[in-house]
């Protein structure tokens, strides 16, 4: 396996984020990237999860743990209060990742990630484009309807509608 052009590589490494299948598709076997984290030029974040040295992210990288656990669980999707969050419907900086999986998956444990098991992993889906990485995410609309399936109504009602939106209910 040969490496597709150096242009290629370099972006990868200075990408905040990148994925050890996204580094063979570049054309770099798991033992060349194995040497460049042991020779200090690539950083392993997680379990098949890379940033380079060079990455061009300063310190507020903000979404950092939410983009990692979300890219290193397969078929992941960002959902429910980190959704919120993104959207900025809601003010709060969430305390864990809320990262959606099929029913059917056995998910990784992540550090400060809430795993919610869903059956409907199809509607609602769309792409995100969150600090340079493109993630999974539910759509707005989505969102706010799990933000009620999934929550107790109480913390959905504070948490989406009157953060944002100072709405009256009677």
């Amino acid at each position: 396996m040969m490496l597709k052009n150096k242009q290629q590589l370099k972006e990868l490494f200075e990408r905040p984020v990148f994925l050890a299948s996204e580094a063979r598709k570049a054309g770099i076997p798991p033992s060349r990237l194995s040497y460049y984290v042991k020779t200090g030029r690539v950083e392993r974040i997680s379990h098949g999860v890379y940033r380079g040295i060079n990455s061009t992210v300063d310190a507020a990288f903000q979404w950092e743990e939410l983009i990692v656990a979300t890219k290193s669980i397969p078929n992941g999707i960002v959902c429910l209060v980190s959704a919120l969050a993104i959207y900025e419907i809601i003010d709060e900086i969430p305390r864990e990742n809320w990262v959606a999986v099929s029913h059917a998956t056995t998910a990784p444990i992540r550090r400060n990630t809430r795993i919610v098991r869903m059956r409907d992993m199809n509607t609602g889906r769309a792409t995100c484009k969150l600090d340079g990485e493109t993630i999974n995410i539910f759509d707005r609309e989505r969102t706010i309807v799990d933000a009620f399936r999934y929550l107790s109504k109480e913390i959905a009602i504070n948490r989406t509608f009157r953060t944002k939106f100072s709405v009256n209910f009677h």
